[in-house]
Parts: structure tokens; C-alpha cells; sequence
């Protein structure tokens, strides 16, 4: 259970004795609900937890299957909150467990199976029955057992979520669901039961046992989806160390993390985690915060700096003293921005929910007053107005309308996936179509990630392979990233590193050999400085163009002075300028959102075109500005998609309509993400933007064919036509004809194989 602040932080107990963070008169609870299909569901929940007193807002995630309620504790408790969910006909808990999720994904296997085995014999029996050895009645019967064996088990959750919908006065895709099984089954059981009275009529069972089993199947894959997303924040929770070694009158010991208090002293030695956020005390180190900030490049940490909880010291021992721990800590708070984030969410309104609340009943009156004016009016038989009735109810079977929008987003991610381009949720499809603005985290992203030298300058007696030969020769044996990017570089150029004698690093500042008979340093400029090398104002303006050019710089000296100069700087994606351009020809806005500095990503920028490619730069932002960002596009109306591959993206990449993750990226990133571009290229970010405007109009299309459908068979069912024709629609007819439109709906969809999704590329090298 997540709770957090309204108006301002304090300690407090609930009635159940949990601690929560209690703010002014109003507190946030956040807890699961399970049970919920569609936005009817999540509309009945909201109205059932709105109508309790002290309840100042409700936000429920049909996604997420979460509700968050802002309320006042001292009117209403959660025990009432709780009931509320109850007699809205769903189930709430504190939260969904990873054995539970795992165990809902299961149970979706395991029925899916059930149906599959009840429904084969069914489907063999109507469609193979003259192979059969089984006599006409015969094989009704066996399909009668099958068919009702699987009408009564897999199908119970149909009718279930349909009593939840209609309790609630709401007719949601459970309501069509079970009326189309129910119209399909019943008259083909009574067509078995009584015979005399249905004498040649056919049966369905065969539709309804496999409209369950397909329906069943999407069951399948929602639950495997609620997995997957519940994993998000146990990986992100794992990224904490587990123990700290305090230092208590000037002996360390080796505690666990629950235990370090606010104020404590802590030993962190080279490559380990930092326990919690707190204050260098002593000592110098270069930390990774590439978690938090995304860049590469460690940052130097000094007594009187502040560092981040999780993020790994890469050189040198230090104190730091904490200062915050527990749900304080930076990297607390980024799964609560995650969380929230997800929960801030407005449900989707599905287009066929919409109209099943006025489609289910509608039909409905028209089947009951099909068979009244039949029997009342024209003085029918029984047979002959139940016929009618039926008709009406199979041929209305929403399975067209249940189909229009899933057969073409299963289409769609489909051939998004064959592209590298992987569609978490159905939604996410629908949403990508209406995206107008693409956000960029830098590093990883637009960049890979990883240092090289981008500059060399050499002193005139010097050419740039034998300064590579000296910084590779002493780098090579450090771990620092500027080090590797030195002797990467070197070896690239396939130089022979020479040995180097009386080897020593400085952490943080640089390395010192002796080659020969010569002296070498590379390292800072204060270092080489300290050591007596002097620097001459040509080179102080090297140094100021790379900084300028927001590169980092590292020099190389000898005993005769400064030897040379490199810029070190991210490499950037040969495929980001490409798709920086693809996005522009689909009308699409671009902004880039860094921790690193505005000259580092001005550089970026000019690389990939500019302004040309790029209208907006945000420098120096942290995980909570990268969402605030988004909030401000969302609240301005545009819709946001957030492309990223770092565990600082994922509070930004729950906050977008649309959240995009590099698959080279973290598991975070990609848990966090709705799409997941597998093959790590940029250009695919367009290609889901275009696929997603492709499927959303074939949706459209689907849709407006299953409506003008049942606008033309419905009347033509209930026998409007039969004064001019002399014939009334058989059952039989009418179930071809609702096979009919289900087959065109899916036939349409398949379409969309035949439409090109990408422009011409050229090969990236």
C-alpha cells in the first residue's frame, strides 16, 4: 500500500495501526482492485468510493488496477473505503503481491486450456459431422454436454462481470459478451431439448464455446500484462542496498539498511553502492550517478557534496553522514513518482463500452418487442415469434462489435513486433496515434551511452597516435569510463600500448607512470597543475573550446610540459538524426530532457541538426523536473509521448500518454515503458507514431462497419422485410450473417499487412 502526503508530511497511524504520511485534514490511500474489465468497471468503483462522506476525490486505473482516494480519516476509514469497493461488485487490497500476480497469470492459462479442451469436440462435431461416427441426434447431444460443460465453467466469468455491470446500472463488454454466448447456447439447447417444437432448426454451440475461448485467450494475455507491471517496482526496490557499514567510535560495522538512521556516519569504499542519500564527511570519490542524472560521466564528490542512495562509488573510500532513509531517500521517491504517475492516469473510455450501455439495451427491447408484436399484434405462433426473437439476439451478437477494435490492434502490435517495435497494452496502439509531441531523455537515448574521444590535440613534436600510445599505456589498467574511452580509442587505431613503470592513480585526479626515461601524467588540469606543468594560453583556449562544446577534457603531459589535450564525449546514435527527421515529417514537436549540462546537450543538438531537429532543450533536469515537463505539455492538451532507457526516466515515462523504452535500456525502463523498441532504433519511435494512425483508422473502419451491420440485420432479423419478402430470417441466417460480419471485421483488419509502415532509410553505419 502507497500513501502519501495531500498538503504536508507528517507521521501518523491509521485505524488498522499501518503507518501512512498524513497531510493537513485530508490523507492518500492507494490500494488494488480487483475484478474491473473496462471502464464501466472502473466508473462503478469511482461512483461507489464518491458517494462515502469525507471523500474529496477518487482516481481509479483500469490499467493499473489500482484506486487512489484523497480523504478525510476522521469522517471515513479505509475498512469503509474498502466496503465501499465491495459492494461495487470488485475486490480491494492494500496491494497485489508478485505470487499473486503470478498466480492470476496461471489461473488465465489454465482456464484458457479448459475451454480449449471442452470447445474442440464441439467445434469437430459441427463442422466435421459427416466424418462423425454419430447419428444428426447423436452429435447434438455430445455438443449439448460440451457446449454446456463449457458454457457453466469458462464461461461463469462472463455472466459474473455482467451481474457486476447490471447491478451497478451499468451494460459493459461482459454484458455483450454473455448475451452473445447465451443467444447461441440457449436456443440451440432448446432446439436439442425439443425437438418436436424446433423440428430442422441448426445449432450454435459451436459459436458461443469458441466466442469463450477467443475471449478467454485476451483473459490470458491481460493477466500475463498485470504481471509484468507489478514486477516494475520490485526491480526498482532491488536497486537498493540492503546493508551499510557504520562507523560508531571509530569502529566500522556491517549493519543492515534498516536499520541507519538520519545523522549516522557510513564507510563507502570503491564499487559500492551508496546505502542512502546523506553528505561526503571525508574524503574524495567519483560517483555513477547515471541512475539518477542518466549521464555516463561519474561525477567528483568533495566533503560537503551531497549524494544519492544506490548510485556506486567508482573511486576512492569516503564518509558520508545520512541524511535521508528509508521512503525519504531520492530513490523512494521515484518508484512513489512512478506509482503516482500510473494512478494519475485517466481511464480509457473504450468507443465499444460507450455504445454497449445503450447497444445491450436497446437490442434487448427490440428482441422482447420483436416477439410481442409478432404474438400480440400479427396474432403469430410461438414458434414462429420466438424464431424472430432469437434471430434478433444471434444476429445482434456483438462479436463484430467486440472484435472491431482488438482484431486490429492484435494486427497492428503484431507487425510492430516484426519490426522491433513492442506494444505493452492494446491502448497503447489507440494512443500513439494521437501523439503531437516526443520527448528525448540525452544519454542512451539520442546518445549510446558510452565516452569516446571525439577531439585530439597533439604538441607539434607529437602526432595523435603516439599521444594515444602514452594515455593508453597508463589508463589501461583503471576502470574509470574517461580511462576506457582513452585506451578503447588507442586500440581502435590498433597501436601497441607500451609499458609504463612506477604506475600510481590519484582517484579522482589522473595517473602517473614512467615511460622510459620520461615522466607522463594524464589526468585534470588543476592536477597536472599541482604538479608543476605549465600551461600556456594557447592551450587554455583548446581547453575552453571542448568545454564550450560541453565535451570533457583530459590532458597529457611530460617533462617538457603539456603533451596534449582530448575531448571526451557520448557517442551519438547513428540512427538519431534519421528519426529525428521522420518525426518532423509526421508534424511531430521534439524536446530533449538531460541531467547533463546546457553546453554538453547544446553540442548534442547542433550534431543532430539543430534547431531543424530539435525545439526544445531542458538541461539539467532531474527525475522529478523530467515529469513536471511532461505534466506542463499535458496540461497545455497536447498529447506526450517520453522516449527513455534510464531508471531516472521512469517517473517521466509513466507520466506521458505514452512512454517509450530503449530495449538496451534498464529493466525499469522497459517495465515502465508502454512500448519497448527491441532493436534499440530510434527511427521506430516514428514507425509506432505511424502504425498507431494506420490501425486507429482501420479501427474506424471496423467500427463503422459493425454498427451499419446490425442498423441493417437487426430490422432484417426481427422480419421488417417478411410482408414484402414472405420470409422470415432463419436463425441459421442470421447466425451465418453475424459470422459474417465478425469474418469482414477481421478480413479488414488483415489489411493493414498490406500498408507500408516505413519511409526509405538509409543504412546507418
Amino acid at each position: 500500500m502507497f500513501l502519501r502526503t495531500a498538503k504536508k508530511r507528517a507521521a501518523a497511524e491509521l485505524q488498522d495501526g499501518r503507518d501512512v504520511q498524513v497531510g493537513g485534514e485530508l490523507q492518500r490511500l492507494q490500494f488494488a482492485v480487483d475484478g474491473m474489465t473496462c471502464s464501466n468497471c472502473t466508473a462503478a468503483v469511482e461512483k461507489s468510493l464518491k458517494n462515502l462522506p469525507g471523500v474529496a476525490s477518487v482516481a481509479v486505473n483500469l490499467a493499473a488496477e489500482k484506486a487512489r482516494v484523497e480523504f478525510d480519516p476522521m469522517r471515513v476509514t479505509k475498512s469503509e473505503l474498502f466496503d465501499a469497493v465491495a459492494q461495487a461488485g470488485y475486490r480491494a487490497r492494500e496491494q497485489r503481491t508478485r505470487a499473486e500476480a503470478q498466480e492470476s497469470d496461471r489461473l488465465a492459462l489454465r482456464w484458457l486450456m479448459v475451454a480449449s479442451f471442452l470447445a474442440l469436440p464441439v467445434a469437430a462435431l459441427m463442422w466435421f459431422e459427416s466424418w462423425m461416427p454419430f447419428t444428426h441426434t447423436q452429435g447434438k447431444a455430445i455438443s449439448l454436454f460440451f457446449a454446456t460443460a463449457v458454457q457453466f465453467s469458462a464461461g461463469l466469468v462472463f455472466y459474473r462481470g455482467a451481474y457486476r455491470a447490471l447491478s451497478n446500472r451499468t451494460a459493459n463488454m461482459d454484458v455483450l459478451v454473455a448475451l452473445g454466448i447465451s443467444a447461441a447456447y440457449f436456443y440451440s439447447a432448446l432446439v436439442v431439448l425439443l425437438p418436436e417444437r424446433f423440428a430442422g432448426s441448426p445449432v450454435f454451440f459451436e459459436a458461443s464455446a469458441l466466442l469463450i475461448v477467443f475471449v478467454r485467450f485476451g483473459k490470458w494475455l491481460e493477466a500475463r500484462a498485470k504481471g509484468r507491471a507489478y514486477r516494475t517496482f520490485t526491480r526498482l526496490l532491488e536497486l537498493e542496498a540492503d546493508r551499510a557499514t557504520r562507523v560508531e567510535d571509530g569502529e566500522e560495522r556491517v549493519v543492515s539498511i534498516d536499520t541507519v538512521q538520519p545523522g549516522d556516519i557510513l564507510r563507502v569504499r570503491p564499487g559500492e553502492k551508496i546505502p542512502v542519500d546523506g553528505m561526503v564527511v571525508e574524503g574524495n570519490t567519483f560517483v555513477d550517478e547515471s541512475m539518477i542524472s542518466g549521464e555516463s560521466v561519474p561525477v567528483e564528490k568533495r566533503p560537503g557534496d551531497a549524494v544519492t542512495g544506490a548510485t556506486i562509488s567508482r573511486s576512492g573510500s569516503f564518509l558520508l553522514r545520512a541524511t535521508r532513509v528509508g521512503k525519504e531517500t531520492v530513490l523512494a521517491q521515484i518508484v512513489a513518482m512512478v506509482e503516482e504517475a500510473q494512478a494519475d492516469r485517466a481511464p480509457i473510455q473504450r468507443f465499444a463500452d460507450a455504445v454497449a450501455r445503450v447497444f445491450v439495451p436497446v437490442v434487448v427491447g427490440i428482441s422482447l418487442l420483436t416477439f410481442i408484436v409478432w404474438t400480440g399484434l400479427l396474432q403469430a405462433e410461438f414458434v414462429f415469434a420466438f424464431t424472430a426473437a432469437t434471430a434478433v439476439l444471434v444476429i445482434a451478437c456483438p462479436c463484430a462489435l467486440g472484435l472491431a477494435t482488438p482484431v486490429a490492434i492484435l494486427v497492428g502490435s503484431g507487425m510492430g513486433l516484426e519490426r522491433g517495435i513492442l506494444f505493452k497494452r492494446a491502448s497503447v496502439l489507440e494512443a500513439s496515434a494521437h501523439i503531437q509531441t516526443v520527448m528525448f531523455d540525452k544519454t542512451g537515448t539520442l546518445t549510446s551511452g558510452q565516452l569516446g574521444v571525439r577531439e585530439i590535440h597533439a604538441r607539434q613534436d607529437l602526432d595523435h597516435d603516439r599521444l594515444l600510445q602514452i594515455a593508453g599505456a597508463l589508463e589501461r589498467h583503471s576502470t574509470h569510463p574517461v580511462a576506457k574511452a582513452l585506451t578503447e580509442a588507442a586500440l581502435e587505431r590498433n597501436l601497441d600500448l607500451p609499458n609504463v613503470e612506477e604506475l600510481s592513480e590519484e582517484a579522482g585526479y589522473g595517473v602517473e607512470a614512467r615511460l622510459g626515461d620520461v615522466r607522463v601524467w594524464v589526468g585534470n588540469l588543476d592536477w597536472l597543475l599541482q604538479k608543476g606543468v605549465k600551461v600556456s594560453t594557447d592551450w587554455l583556449h583548446k581547453l575552453q573550446q571542448i568545454e564550450n562544446r560541453g565535451m570533457v577534457p583530459v590532458w597529457a603531459a611530460d617533462d617538457s610540459g603539456v603533451a596534449g589535450l582530448f575531448a571526451i564525449a557520448d557517442r551519438i546514435k547513428p540512427s538519431s538524426a534519421q528519426a529525428l527527421q521522420e518525426m518532423r515529417a509526421l508534424g511531430l514537436r521534439t524536446a530533449v530532457l538531460t541531467g547533463d549540462h546546457q553546453k554538453s546537450a547544446q553540442w548534442v543538438v547542433e550534431q543532430l541538426g539543430g534547431s531543424d531537429a530539435i525545439d526544445e532543450i531542458h538541461a539539467g533536469v532531474r527525475p522529478e523536473d523530467k515529469i513536471r515537463l511532461v505534466r506542463q505539455r499535458q496540461a497545455r492538451g497536447e498529447k506526450v509521448a517520453m522516449v527513455g532507457d534510464g531508471i531516472n526516466d521512469a517517473p517521466a515515462l509513466a507520466q506521458a500518454d505514452v512512454g517509450i523504452a530503449i530495449g538496451a535500456g534498464t529493466d525499469v525502463a522497459k517495465e515502465t515503458g508502454d512500448i519497448v523498441l527491441i532493436n534499440n532504433d530510434l527511427r521506430d519511435v516514428a514507425a509506432a507514431v505511424r502504425l498507431g494512425r494506420i490501425t486507429l483508422r482501420k479501427i474506424k473502419q471496423n467500427l463503422f462497419w459493425a454498427l451499419f451491420y446490425n442498423l441493417i440485420g437487426i430490422p432484417l432479423a426481427a422480419g421488417a422485410f417478411y410482408p414484402l419478402t414472405g420470409q422470415l430470417l432463419p436463425p441459421e441466417f442470421a447466425g451465418l450473417a453475424m459470422a459474417f460480419s465478425s469474418v469482414s471485421v477481421v478480413l479488414n483488419s488483415l489489411l493493414l499487412k498490406t500498408t507500408s509502415l516505413l519511409p526509405a532509410r538509409t543504412k546507418s553505419n
